[in-house]
């Protein structure tokens, strides 16, 4: 019997997918964007998909069904580290995800897995696979010796940990780093169990590999798409040769957004030079620090929270976009760039070298010196500029689009589904 269902399944044109993912913010960070394009790729390829996340919702295809999960929402920066109710901690979940917060960990992976657990009992055998978004629970483990369970890891975690950890000035704020990235003992061990992991770059594959002791067959490597309906050229608007675009303007070391304000203070010395970050600037933060230690306020604008249309034209008025993370486990703004047709300078952090390939400048990470040499070639050579812009599009519409990525998703639900009967 169980070989007949097999038999059927793998004939069969359509699939029930449980995409699972804990927090999915719907407008920053890669993981809502993933479970966003994703969803609707897979149903335009005809399966069905039911989204269960946490909050932030995701924003979702008007056709994919959303089950949000209550939690506690702790980090919800408009009610931040709020006191929950004596109701809500009766039940046990909220307790060990409230214990978690105030003890300055970061439970959320484990509390939604354990929640999705118990959504899916409910279900009972309602969907062919589960999908998990890099939550990595023990909840997790718990659904894959009932059904079919695949995880996507984005990039190794363990990354952030180590530059966050150094990056930490005093014994007690590396000490307060290690308890927030204390969950990652538990992804290490449910990632060892799943008979195989979806990631979106070599070099994630390789770091995560490495890192979570995962050997390097169970791993598929599928690249993320960009969103070329979103980000594209806008013609009618001239670009301005000595305007720099960043999209990124998140404090965490990982980003390196210091080392490229270094290199703008450096430029700015002897020529004009403007840096526009799509983003907040965080009051007290490091990067204001950054700024006022080399003098740029003037040179350097954020635009706070803008929406899709003021993005993309954004990067139509932007000379040169700039990628200075130390490192990506894939890389959307560089992708996304490339797509609008605009010469990008980035890393070779991580997975980067990986999306611009030969249609952009490739600096070391953490090196302002290099970012002024590639800022300072690009505005002196337009004509340059000018071929990388056109060959960074191409390169995005020939290789990273959500259709392709869908349909080698599958490809690989399905090996996944055959390796669980065969157990």
């Amino acid at each position: 019997m169980v070989l007949l269902g097999m038999r059927s399944l793998e004939n069969s044109t359509a699939l029930r997918i449980c995409l699972l993912s804990y927090r999915s913010h719907p407008f920053c960070g890669g993981q809502g964007v993933y479970v966003h394009h994703l969803s609707k790729a897979l149903r335009d390829l005809g399966h069905h998909v039911d989204v269960v996340t946490g909050p932030p919702a995701p924003r979702l295809d008007q056709h994919i069904d959303l089950f949000q999960l209550p939690g506690l929402d702790l980090y919800n920066p408009e009610n931040l580290f709020r006191m929950p109710s004596f109701r809500e901690l009766t039940d046990p979940v909220n307790l060990l995800e409230w214990l978690g917060v105030s003890t300055m960990g970061f439970p959320e992976p484990f509390t939604f897995g354990l929640r999705a657990c118990r959504f899916l009992k409910k279900k009972n055998s309602s969907y062919d696979i589960v999908h998990d978004n890099q939550s990595l629970s023990y909840g997790i483990r718990s659904i894959n010796s009932r059904m079919p369970t695949i995880a996507t890891i984005h990039h190794p975690i363990t990354v952030d940990r180590d530059l966050a950890v150094k990056a930490a000035r005093t014994f007690w704020a590396k000490i307060k780093q290690l308890r927030w990235y204390s969950f990652i003992g538990m992804q290490k061990k449910v990632a060892g169990t799943l008979s195989r992991i979806i990631t979106v770059s070599n070099a994630s594959k390789h770091d995560i590999g490495r890192d979570f002791k995962i050997p390097f067959e169970r791993f598929r490597v599928i690249p993320n798409g960009i969103d070329t309906d979103l980000f594209y050229p806008i013609s009618e608007i001239k670009r301005e040769n000595n305007r720099i675009i960043v999209t990124s303007s998140a404090e965490t070391p990982l980003k390196g957004l210091r080392y490229l304000l270094e290199a703008v203070a450096a430029i700015s010395a002897f020529r004009s030079i403007k840096l526009v970050v799509v983003g907040e600037l965080r009051q007290n933060g490091d990067i204001e620090s950054c700024i006022r230690k080399f003098g740029i306020k003037d040179c350097v604008t954020f635009t706070g929270p803008i929406d899709s249309d003021a993005f993309v034209r954004q990067y139509a008025k932007a000379g040169i976009a700039i990628v200075p993370s130390l490192y990506e486990g894939f890389g959307f703004p560089a992708g996304e760039a490339m797509a609008c047709g605009i010469p990008v300078i980035s890393t070779t952090g991580g997975a980067l070298p990986e999306i611009v390939g030969a249609a952009g400048i490739l600096v070391p990470p953490a090196n302002p010196k290099a970012l002024v040499d590639a800022v300072l070639t690009l505005m002196d050579r337009p004509e340059l500029a000018q071929r990388m812009g056109l060959a960074g599009f191409h390169r995005v519409r020939e290789r990273f689009t959500w259709k392709r990525a869908a349909e080698k998703t599958v490809e690989v639900y399905r090996e996944t589904i055959r390796d669980y009967h065969r157990l």
